[in-house]
């Protein structure tokens, strides 16, 4: 399952989260451990790097894009190499929106486009759609009858 979504500006601000199945008690906990592990490891990291990390059972994949961190949790069957998967849909789908690597206040400008494009790759836990074409369809807000 995919514990966590969450979208960090350089700073440690929350953009955008989602959680799947996490009480709402520890939610605090992993928003600060995310962005500490984002602090201490992505400065001077390049575009779509990704960086891996776990504890336990959970699997912690992270990167940054333009000025926005990227982190996706997860646990059983997304191990660190399904992660990387749903980094790279998020990604890919991202600089679409966006037309580049997004800065802070372009990722804000786009903030609509992109939480329902999250809510295409992501459901319940689960990654759903892995096809950017597809997002790209089912994000324009029309009919799928139309051409």
């Amino acid at each position: 399952m995919i514990l966590a979504l969450l979208f960090a500006n350089a700073d440690g601000n929350i953009l955008i989260e989602r959680f799947h199945g996490v009480p709402a008690e520890e939610r605090l906990h992993w928003r600060s451990f995310l962005v500490k592990l984002g602090a201490d490891n992505l400065k001077g990291a390049k575009n779509e790097e990704l960086f891996v990390a776990s504890h336990k059972s959970v699997y912690i994949v992270y990167t940054i894009l333009g000025d926005v961190c990227v982190y996706v949790v997860g646990k059983d069957e997304y191990d660190e190499l399904a992660l990387a998967e749903v980094i790279f849909v998020i990604t890919s789908s991202m600089k679409d929106i966006c037309g580049k690597p997004p800065t802070e206040r372009l990722f804000l400008d786009k903030y609509g486009k992109i939480c329902l494009c999250l809510d295409e790759i992501v459901w319940k836990g689960m990654l759903e759609n892995p096809d950017k074409d597809r997002i790209r369809k089912l994000i324009r807000l029309k009919p799928p009858t139309e051409a």
